[in-house]
């Protein structure tokens, strides 16, 4: 479960690009719909909901109400996926999270979580639900805000790694946490999982976090091993100190050939970047 400090960090990165402005995600196909929530998950209570609005007066708002109908099940529910895309079951060391604040206002910023332990916060911003409804499509701020809130309750429900850092924008830990996040939104179907979208930066390394990290690790699971998501969460626990290339080697067996850098290069010469030069000063 992440610490005190992670969580005040992650408040602090309010505008960090979890979705980033400058590149909007693009439109989801007329048909899409929210991914099935597995028998084994639909009677999972992921924590009581404690909905608010408060900038009810705010336009961003009252587009949220007109998509939302049924906040509470909506939040349920998305946590759902969330789980399942994270664990293998329910009965899994997964945090005991008794209460979701889920608070709807007026700020800078995009969404960002708080709170630790059995408690958490998540605040949405108004003012970026309406930056989406931007061209007046109902289905565009709908698949947005629900993969906003994959990423916020993948922060909520994930496991944090010990023994690779803190939360500070460029430790192994950090990468863990907001590639992980990303990489369920893309696996829950809010990013587009065509690798030639412009959803999927270019360039990069895997420690680069949210979405260079979370297409990668999206990747593995198509690519390695079909699990990958889930296990690489639980590495957190199995892996102690972690590191991206033991944890790698965990999962994958120990051979070169799985070392976190020739996976990243076998993953960017199979997507076509294999021209980009990849940013590994962090590793």
């Amino acid at each position: 479960m992440k610490t005190n400090l992670i969580a005040l960090a992650a408040a602090l990165f309010i505008a960090a690009p979890a979705i980033n402005a400058a590149h909007p995600t693009t439109r989801p196909a007329k048909d899409h719909k929210p991914i099935k929530i597995e028998k084994k998950w639909r009677k999972y209570h992921p924590g009581k909901i404690n909905f608010v609005i408060e900038s009810p007066e705010t336009e961003g708002a009252k587009i949220y109400k007109s998509i939302v109908k049924d906040p509470d099940t909506y939040i349920t529910d998305n946590a759902r996926r969330v789980l399942q895309t994270l664990y293998f079951s329910p009965k899994d060391s997964i945090p005991n999270i008794t209460d979701i604040d889920y608070v709807v206002r007026d700020f800078d910023g995009i969404s960002y979580k708080s709170g630790d332990g059995n408690r958490v916060r998540i605040d949405y911003s108004t003012g970026w639900v309406e930056k989406s409804f931007a061209d007046n499509d109902t289905l565009k701020v709908d698949y947005e805000t629900r993969g906003v809130i994959y990423h916020e309750l993948t922060h909520a429900f994930q496991l944090c790694p010990q023994g690779a850092g803190v939360y500070d924008g460029k430790s192994p830990c950090w990468s863990f946490i907001e590639g992980c996040a990303d990489a369920v939104r893309v696996a829950c179907g809010c990013f587009n999982q065509d690798f030639s979208s412009t959803d999927r930066p270019r360039g990069g390394s895997w420690m680069s976090g949210y979405r260079q990290t979370g297409y990668f690790l999206y990747w593995l699971s198509l690519n390695k091993d079909k699990d990958f998501i889930r296990k690489f969460n639980r590495t957190a626990l199995d892996v102690v100190p972690w590191s991206w290339d033991e944890a790698m080697y965990h999962i994958l067996g120990r051979d070169e050939k799985n070392s976190v850098e020739n996976l990243w290069k076998e993953y960017i010469n199979a997507i076509g970047d294999e021209n980009e030069r990849a940013d590994v000063a962090n590793k």
